[in-house]
């Protein structure tokens, strides 16, 4: 049954505490991609507009409305926004479903549940965490004191929406500081949407600030204005390098980044419960569309079980139901635009060119409905040297490589420009503690698929990553300053 739902869009830049349309007066449109329509338009914001934005981050900051609050007050506030977003969870779960295309059930049961989670978590974190005194002598006193790093800069993806924007918000926010965000601008509405949330919380009026804009307008601004002392942008690893360019051509403002993958899921022989590994190996490939920085698309599996893992692998891609995202009972909805849904079906074709044999799905699903969906597919005899198992395709397609060693699977894992996730299957202990000291990725999960949780830090090796964390207490860190304070005691 399709859920029925009118929610009411946020459609300008949130800047100083309030709604206000770009200064050029353009708009861009936001549509639905399971239906091809337009949704609304959104303010395009450009660099008028981050520079307003960043003007207003900085005077709150430097006034100390937010930055000189103590930890316990600013953990109350981002309690209550916690509460608020909780209370109004169902038409945040339904703006992302309609501009993202990803399924109410996952926004539902997933990504707002995570995002709550995610601001309780750090909020609770404001006043438990001590700064530290140094072992000097009796003739000093040494303080290492975390501050808040300043104005921070956060862009965010298009595949979750709202979760990444507490991701970069709440550690930020917690630890003191202004933020900018910069939406994905085909996703803007449950940002702007939180950020009226942050302002009824109570979060004072400069401290949280959303400018929607194109990447080479609004983006490239934020990465290169001067008064920005921290910009964390999650997205492709093309579009991170930029932000490392801007940095260096601007003022050497610190720059995270989490960026793509092509995570492999190594299953050993002795994998005991194959049924176990499919389930896994599905939702590794398949969860949000695979439009996923840790979408597991290379299985790489040990040929004794190659057969027998397969088998279930398609019988489960069954029950992986491709159909209009408002639909609790759909598990794969579109992909995010027209121009991608051409490039994931492109490397499917690349695929068969390539020689690799397509054993489930490799064509476009619902073409009469305007949307942009794709069948869940999986290959089979698959070389890694192919374009399908090197570069990062971001659509539900699963490519199958076998190997005959231990040695060999995890060198296959490993040869690979990306680091973000990696997964293994074993009954053997040492086996899983050598693969997981092999693999070089940020996150290696046994016997599950898995990104770990709020508690664990999220970030890639290699090309996947540069400069930080999201989650944990590491990523705290990274929106703080550490300074000594030496204090000479007179004997």
């Amino acid at each position: 049954m399709v859920t029925e739902i009118a929610p009411t869009y946020r459609t300008d830049a949130f800047i100083d505490g309030a709604f206000r349309p770009a200064s050029s007066g353009e708009r861009f449109a936001t549509e639905n991609p399971a239906t091809g329509q337009t949704l609304t338009e959104i303010a395009a914001g450009d660099g008028a507009d981050i520079d307003l934005a960043v003007t207003a981050a900085r005077r709150a900051f430097e006034d100390g409305r937010w930055s000189r609050r103590s930890p316990a007050e600013r953990k109350t506030v981002l309690l209550r926004l916690a509460d608020l977003i909780e209370a109004d969870a169902e038409e945040l779960a339904m703006l992302d479903s309609l501009e993202a295309g990803k399924p109410i059930t996952d926004c539902r049961d997933t990504d707002l549940p995570e995002t709550i989670k995610t601001f309780r978590w750090y909020a609770e974190a404001a006043d438990k965490l001590y700064d530290s005194i140094a072992p000097t002598g009796r003739d000093a006193l040494g303080m290492i004191i975390r501050e808040p790093i300043g104005v921070v800069g956060a862009v965010l993806p298009w595949n979750f929406p709202i979760m990444m924007a507490a991701w970069k918000a709440a550690p930020a926010l917690t630890a003191g500081n202004s933020l900018i965000i910069k939406p994905a601008e085909l996703t803007s509405l449950s940002t702007l949407r939180l950020a009226e949330l942050a302002a009824e919380a109570g979060v004072p009026d400069g401290v949280f600030n959303v400018v929607p804009g194109l990447g080479e307008t609004a983006g490239q601004a934020l990465g290169r204005h001067p008064d920005v002392n921290i910009l964390s942008f999650t997205g492709s690893t093309e579009v991170g390098r930029l932000f490392l360019r801007y940095a260096s051509e601007s003022n050497l403002k610190r720059i995270v980044l989490e960026c793509g993958g092509k995570s492999p899921q190594v299953v050993m022989a002795d994998a005991a419960d194959l049924d176990l590994v499919a389930d896994n190996v599905v939702l590794a490939g398949y969860a949000n569309m695979g439009e996923n920085c840790t979408c597991g698309s290379r299985l790489i599996v040990h040929r004794s079980v190659r057969d027998e893992l397969l088998e279930r692998i398609i019988a489960r891609t069954a029950d992986w139901t491709v159909g209009d995202p408002q639909d609790p009972a759909t598990r794969i909805g579109p992909m995010i635009e027209r121009p991608h849904l051409d490039k994931v079906l492109g490397y499917i074709e690349s695929g068969r060119a390539d020689g690799a044999r397509v054993v489930v799905g490799g064509g476009r699903a619902m073409p009469d409905s305007g949307g942009y969906f794709v069948e869940p597919t999986v290959f089979d005899g698959v070389d890694n040297s192919m374009r399908i198992a090197r570069e990062e395709i971001f659509g539900p397609v699963i490519s199958t490589i076998p190997f005959d060693s231990e040695d060999e699977g995890l060198a296959i894992a490993n040869e690979t420009n990306y680091g973000l996730h990696a997964a293994v299957y074993t009954n053997d202990l040492d086996t899983a503690i050598r693969a997981a000291r092999t693999l070089r990725a940020g996150t290696v999960s046994v016997n599950a698929y898995s990104e770990g949780d709020i508690t664990t830090p999220f970030g890639g090796f290699k090309e996947s990553g540069f400069g930080g964390r999201d989650k944990g207490l590491e990523a705290f860190d990274q929106y703080t300053e550490k300074k000594t304070i030496w204090i000479a005691v007179k004997a």
